[in-house]
């Protein structure tokens, strides 16, 4: 029988705990050594300088500090101790700012030693495991991981607790156009959207499909079979088949369907003649069809 995996992954439990990756053990001036948990003070703790995460939902945090007034801190930040009474923070930044705000003067704090490449991978990997994190910094984090942390996407599977498929599926958003990934930031599509996305190669196609789910709701499904219809076009044209068309023809067939709610075909032959076919299935279809012409 497989154990079950860390929530955190096996990287940041075993980086936070594992004494490998201390320098030492001693006091290094000041009350506390590493290795202890001890009552901070909140003002002695510097910011995490590695740290990715550059907002901070307000909501969350007064309801965190709410929480932690009637409760107390759960679960002790981690730092590293950069010399007499300074310490810089490695993980737990919510906490931290959630307790300044519910007026706390202490908070326990894990200390250990850390070096700066160690920090990085510590905020990247608490970063990626926070629940309301959105798909693409996810994605940027483990790029950053791979990149700066120089480890492979087998050794990341490992530390984050997460298939490689998975790991490389979230890496390919980092190849869509700015607008596309500025959407998936935004939460105006889901990963979903832009997976089936990622598989057209045509920008000015990817951008129409974008709009269309924004302003028209489109399903993954949906955007899917458009991405399917569309890339079937632009496969090399046999003896038994019609013409490859033009871009600029693929480019106006998608933003027709996309218009119309329905897949459309076009059909050109080499003399450049052709016709636009519109299927629809009911009278009701019919109707709304030559609405949404005469309303164009």
């Amino acid at each position: 029988m497989k154990t079950k995996k860390s929530a955190l992954g096996r990287g940041l439990s075993a980086i936070l705990e594992s004494p490998e990756t201390d320098i030492t053990s001693s006091d290094i001036s000041g009350n506390y050594v590493v290795g202890a948990i001890a009552n901070i003070h909140v003002e002695k703790i510097e910011a995490n300088p590695f740290q990715p995460r550059n907002k901070f939902e307000e909501t969350a945090l007064i309801e965190l500090a709410g929480s932690i007034k009637e409760q107390g801190i759960i679960q002790p930040i981690t730092v590293r101790k950069l010399g007499y009474d300074k310490y810089q923070l490695i993980a737990g930044e919510r906490r931290l700012r959630a307790a300044k705000i519910a007026g706390l003067a202490t908070i326990p704090t894990f200390i250990r030693v850390a070096n700066d490449q160690q920090m990085l991978e510590l905020a990247l990997i608490e970063n990626i495991h926070r629940e309301d994190l959105n798909s693409l910094d996810i994605a940027i984090s483990y790029q950053r991981l791979i990149e700066e942390c120089k480890v492979t996407t087998e050794e990341l599977s490992s530390r984050v607790g997460k298939d490689r498929s998975t790991i490389t599926n979230y890496i390919r958003l980092l190849k869509l156009p700015p607008q596309i990934q500025l959407a998936v930031k935004e939460e105006k599509i889901s990963m979903g959207h832009a997976r089936a996305i990622i598989n057209m190669e045509n920008e000015e196609i990817q951008l129409q499909i974008l709009e269309a789910i924004i302003n028209r709701g489109l399903s993954v499904r949906q955007v899917e079979a458009i991405v399917k219809s569309v890339n079937g076009n632009l496969k090399p044209a046999t003896k038994k088949t019609t013409p490859l068309l033009p871009d600029k023809y693929i480019v106006a067939k998608t933003g027709i369907s996309l218009h119309l709610g329905i897949d459309v075909e076009i059909k050109r032959n080499n003399k450049g003649t052709g016709s636009i076919v519109i299927p629809f299935k009911s009278e009701k279809e019919f109707d709304k069809l030559v609405n949404l012409l005469e309303n164009k």
